[in-house]
């Protein structure tokens, strides 16, 4: 992997993500932030009780993403999304985007969407 891509993943920040869509079969872009916890890269979105969001439910029905680096590199790179349910895992996880936000942490951890994605080639960081 080029090393500036590299470094840009180590630091989370906004990205587009390009999914497909689930009835329509075609491309759905949108921008969204990144965050990096212990070298695994997430994303997550503000909690919504009422509504998932559409790529949520997109990447339910196919993992497969663009994952889009804007800056300071541009980069398009292949990833998959697992879908993040366990409630011990997610609050592990959105414990810290919460603070980063100063959002709620349990109305997070109730309600909002949360995947790892995973990117060929970027290599974890080993546990601490």
């Amino acid at each position: 992997m080029d090393p500036n891509v590299a470094r840009a993943l180590r630091h989370g920040h906004t990205i587009d993500i390009t999914t497909t869509g689930r009835v329509t079969g075609e491309p759905r872009r949108i921008e969204i932030t990144f965050f990096n916890f212990g070298g695994r890269i997430y994303i997550t979105g503000m909690a919504n009780p009422r509504h998932e969001r559409h790529w949520l439910r997109n990447l339910r029905a196919d993992p497969n993403l663009t994952f889009h680096l804007k800056a300071p590199v541009r980069a398009d790179l292949a990833a998959t999304a697992r879908i993040i349910s366990d409630e011990a895992e997610r609050r592990a996880i959105l414990e810290k985007v919460a603070v980063h936000w100063r959002a709620d942490a349990e109305r997070m951890i109730s309600y909002s969407p949360l995947i790892e994605v995973t990117i060929p080639g970027f290599e974890v960081a080993p546990a601490a």
